[in-house]
């Protein structure tokens, strides 16, 4: 490990910095995190002579300002890093320099590693000022313990993720390239557009805020592939304004309002993307100026309703189930029991976990309310799919197949993707002859509101039923409970941010009105009885 101590002098750490690998991985300040890249670049080469396996690492810090940076490990089938080797990541960004030998040799240790086994890895990068030099930075930690890596250079996080799975599936998958990534999705998405009733005709238009990131690059790269079908009409490129900034998904969906530069006409299509083009959601204005979005609940309503609309017609009885997180809005729950009869599950915020919970259905739908998530089927799922296009049946039923298998090819199983979750929303409008506003109307959100609390430790606070109680500080979840019952139609909870010393508040009522006072007063609340610092939380209005 000598050698690794000498090169790492090239990447030092920066004096008493402690960084955590959470659920986005790291992501800080660009300037504070060289010397991660190179130690992930290491970690990456040890996963991948664990796995035997292809392992990606990805340089971005998604809908964070331009300024950050970050870095995730992408799994063998193209899933987030195992949570036990989370731990490794952060031993191994915290270690001293002299510390680093010992600590790798204990990760190799502990997980019985051959080291003359050989390592593949793969990289990618956003198109932050920082992330090409910090993309180095982790190849020097490739060649570090003389491995092999391929730099993919620009590409879009769910693009890398599709790429690391058809490389550890033979390309099974897919084409283990940014072109057969196009194909595959542009290919799935003609032939659903084609199986529409010959009525429909006519071009798709739409809107689309790249978040000055980089899937605006990717989705102008693929416009070819789709025309001309979908005609797609791109703001926020990134020529001239800043990355996130006033712009993508994050900000549309916590503001509540369009993007900066985009022409937004009443009852027009839009969408927005975030940095890396994992996440998204939709808006539009009516006439009167009035903004309505349609974040993750909306499109997950939307996509499981088509998908068991096909199940159905198609005669498929396959286990289908919607995971959603504690901010998942009440109405799109109730519409979804209540209406659609699909049962609902509730998993702790993290796309890990509800990827994973996703995972124990047929078909697991998951979506976070911010705009992240996809469709998971089961190997089972997708072979009683394929036989039913094969066996002698109606005319409908083979359709319906034909339509899910579609579907199956269009959705990027590994990882929320904003340009597949595009695709497959304007497939199903289309299909289904739906405008904007029609789908927004299978449910009307109840009016909540989200505030921060800055408190002196996060940790005070520990939560259960997928943080949606609080069973620590003491008094903390009673009080919660005494008012929401002051409220009708009203749930509130709290939890702790997973990166900064703030308390995330959410709260839901019959009225925006009753849910800002709600929100203001659990606030008050978790101020008084967590540590809260600074001045008090004082109400909107």
């Amino acid at each position: 490990m000598a050698a690794d101590l000498k090169f790492s002098s090239q990447h030092p750490k920066p004096a008493s910095l402690s960084v955590q690998y959470g659920t986005a991985g790291f992501r800080t300040v660009a300037a504070h995190l060289d010397h991660v890249m190179y130690r992930m670049g290491l970690l990456a080469v040890l996963r991948s002579k664990k796995t035997k396996s292809v392992i990606g690492v990805m340089v971005t810090a998604s809908h964070n300002p331009e300024e950050d940076n970050g870095v995730k490990l992408v799994d063998p089938m193209g899933e987030m890093l195992a949570q036990a080797w989370e731990v490794y990541a952060t031993n191994l960004a915290n270690a001293e320099e002299q510390e680093l030998p010992a600590v790798l040799a204990d990760i190799i240790r502990q997980e019985a590693i051959e080291m003359d086994q050989e390592a593949h890895v793969a990289i990618g990068r956003d198109t932050r000022p920082s992330s090409e030099n910090l993309s180095c930075s982790v190849i020097d930690g490739v060649i570090a313990l003389e491995s092999k890596y391929h730099d993919y250079g620009l590409v879009t996080t769910p693009q890398l993720h599709f790429i690391i799975c058809c490389r550890n599936t033979d390309g099974r998958y897919g084409e283990p390239t940014i072109q057969g990534y196009y194909r595959k999705l542009a290919t799935a998405f003609n032939n659903l557009i084609d199986q529409a009733p010959g009525s429909i005709g006519g071009c798709i238009c739409l809107n689309v805020d790249g978040a000055n990131g980089i899937g605006a690059l990717k989705l102008k790269e693929m416009e070819q592939h789709l025309k001309p079908v979908l005609s797609v009409k791109l703001y926020n490129e990134g020529f001239s304004g800043k990355l996130n900034c006033q712009c993508g998904a994050d900000y549309v969906k916590v503001q509540q309002k369009p993007p900066q530069g985009i022409d937004l006409k009443p009852a027009e299509r839009c969408c927005s993307f975030d940095g890396d083009a994992d996440r998204i959601v939709y808006f539009y204005k009516e006439n009167d100026g009035t903004f309505h979005l349609l974040d993750g609940d909306k499109i997950a309503t939307l996509i499981s309703t088509f998908i068991k609309e096909l199940l159905v017609k198609a005669g498929l009885d396959l286990k289908m189930a919607v995971v959603q997180t504690a901010y998942a809005n009440g109405s799109s729950t109730r519409y979804l029991e209540d209406i659609m009869k699909v049962p609902v599950y509730c998993a702790k915020t993290g796309v890990k976990h509800l990827h994973h919970k996703a995972q124990e259905f047929d078909i697991g739908v998951y979506f976070e309310a911010n705009g992240h998530g996809t469709v998971l089927f089961s190997k089972a799922a997708e072979e009683q799919i394929k036989q039913l296009l094969g066996e002698e049946t109606s005319d409908d039923k083979r359709k319906a197949a034909r339509m899910l298998e579609s579907t199956i090819d269009l959705i990027n199983q590994t990882v929320g993707d904003a340009i597949s979750d595009m695709l497959v929303i304007e497939a199903i409008l289309y299909l289904k002859g739906l405008t904007v506003q029609k789908w927004d109307e299978i449910y009307t959100d109840l009016p909540n509101r989200q505030f921060k609390v800055t408190v002196a430790d996060r940790r005070v606070i520990e939560t259960t039923d997928a943080e949606r109680r609080t069973v620590k500080p003491p008094g903390l979840q009673e009080k919660i409970d005494e008012l929401v019952k002051k409220y009708n139609m009203s749930r509130a909870f709290v939890r702790p941010s997973g990166t900064e010393d703030v308390v995330r508040v959410y709260a839901e009522s019959d009225t925006q009105e009753n849910a800002d006072a709600l929100a203001h007063e659990v606030s008050l609340a978790v101020f008084h009885l967590a540590g809260g610092v600074g001045d008090e939380p004082r109400p909107l209005r």
